[in-house]
């Protein structure tokens, strides 16, 4: 009476003891979020704006408002594989939880049996139809923090699901935009290319005309021309392979795209990003690694209640006739109850859980490089939109002096106060700034892609 009387006392010592560490939920660790986002318009190199209105809230039908891209973004989001696979993973682990939370009741099993023997002339006839049911008390947390990571795991695997998303969407619209700039610098090409055959023509009739004028003008008139051929030929190629990509986000053969101007585009132009703690919340991708966290600090539970006593109970009840002897059957009804506490099972118990604690400080690692990395692609997109706006500025003035350097060469090469050399240097000059241009104001909207994206992708 005594022995069971320490036994009972024990297991309720180790009960109160180990409910008061096993049962804790996660909370989030301390993060540093001050001075998250650099701004190259501050002096103090820190983000000026503390709006929590901002950027990072609009829906990406806000943010990106051709009518032809929203087809394509909604096309993605309904047909795109990976994105079809990551729902599916959001339903693996639905049922994965739907598992854990099961595994606090019984298990149940019904298993008929039926036995004929026959010995000499003697036949013996047995059967039973026992009703087995086994309960595992979790009552030092293992099968609570199996649930609770179950939880997370869910939540990480929805994350997962939104980042995804993001990704396309941005994806799409940087393919779309590219293709809008390559056909802008067609046009560009195609303008030079009707440009340098006129210069071709003029160095001819000049020589015809002009005693003297050498064969060397029309050869190298003739070749700045093929070289803009050869331009339009490369942009033409570029224009293929971003269509063939973007088809494959589609989730469809290659095929060409519909589209409209990169002129008529209209993007937002003012950034308010918001707080920078804002960021934890609104980028699926930072969350999901903190929902890993989550999960590890629940595997260290775990693997702590492993040291703790493991309950077993079990009943059986049936009907039966006892092996033959009882005829009509009756029925036998049985309990038993077990208890299982780890003594020495070599070191296997200490080097899960030292695991289980390694796995939860690199999870942690993890989710604070994500936190730093976020706010560096803010900056990032915030720095190339306004130094593309500014050197598309720039060079829409060096194009208005380019423009009137070709015109000037050609009225001075018809009148000889110009070489043939010169005329050929303003055209490639003019083509390269236009063409440079043209890549700029690409650059200006993939950085409102990159913000959008680097913000969380917007409201969901």
């Amino acid at each position: 009476m005594k022995i069971r009387n320490i036994i009972l006392g024990s297991l309720a010592v180790l009960s109160l003891t180990g409910c008061k560490s096993l049962y804790g939920k996660y909370e989030r660790p301390q993060v540093n979020t001050s001075g998250l986002f650099r701004d190259s318009l501050s002096l103090t190199d820190t983000l000026a704006s503390r709006d929590t209105s901002s950027f990072a809230n609009l829906p990406w039908r806000e943010v990106f408002t051709d009518p032809q891209l929203q087809v394509l973004i909604q096309k993605a989001l309904t047909n795109n594989p990976n994105l079809l696979n990551a729902a599916l993973n959001v339903d693996i682990a639905e049922a994965q939880l739907k598992s854990a939370k099961l595994a606090f009741l019984p298990q149940l099993v019904f298993s008929p049996q039926g036995t004929i023997t026959r010995f000499n002339d003697n036949t013996t006839k047995s059967y039973s139809l026992p009703v087995t049911a086994s309960w595992n008390a979790s009552l030092f947390g293992g099968l609570t923090a199996a649930k609770r990571s179950a939880q997370v795991q869910l939540i990480q695997t929805r994350d997962y699901q939104v980042s995804v998303q993001t990704s396309l969407i941005s994806s799409v619209a940087n393919l779309y935009y590219s293709l809008l700039m390559l056909d802008q610098q067609i046009e560009l090409v195609g303008d030079m290319e009707t440009l340098t055959k006129q210069t071709w023509d003029q160095m001819v009739a000049l020589k015809e005309g002009r005693s003297g004028y050498r064969s060397t003008s029309i050869e190298a008139a003739e070749s700045s021309y093929y070289s803009v051929l050869t331009q339009k030929a490369d942009l033409k190629r570029q224009v293929r392979e971003a269509e063939n990509s973007l088809s494959l986000l589609l989730g469809e053969p290659a095929q060409a795209i519909a589209r409209g101007k990169l002129a008529d585009q209209q993007l937002p132009e003012k950034f308010s990003t918001g707080v920078a703690i804002q960021l934890l919340r609104n980028r699926a991708d930072v969350h999901a690694y903190e929902m890993a966290l989550a999960a590890c600090f629940y595997d260290v539970e775990k693997a702590r209640s492993s040291f703790y006593p493991s309950i077993n109970i079990s009943a059986t009840g049936g009907f039966s006739n006892n092996s033959g002897l009882v005829n009509p059957g009756k029925w036998l009804l049985s309990a038993v109850g077990s208890l299982t506490q780890p003594i020495f099972m070599n070191g296997q118990l200490k080097a899960a859980l030292r695991v289980a604690q390694d796995q939860y400080q690199q999870a942690y690692n993890t989710w604070q490089n994500s936190v730093l990395t976020a706010g560096s692609e803010v900056s990032n997109a915030l720095v190339l939109y306004n130094t593309s706006a500014q050197k598309s500025a720039i060079e829409a003035k060096q194009i208005e002096v380019l423009k009137k350097n070709v015109e000037d060469t050609h009225e001075l090469l018809n009148m000889a106060g110009s070489t043939y050399l010169e005329v050929i240097t303003a055209e490639s000059n003019l083509l390269n700034v236009q063409l440079s241009k043209v890549s700029d104001d690409f650059y200006k909207m993939q950085a409102v892609v990159n913000l959008y994206q680097a913000l969380g992708g917007g409201a969901k």
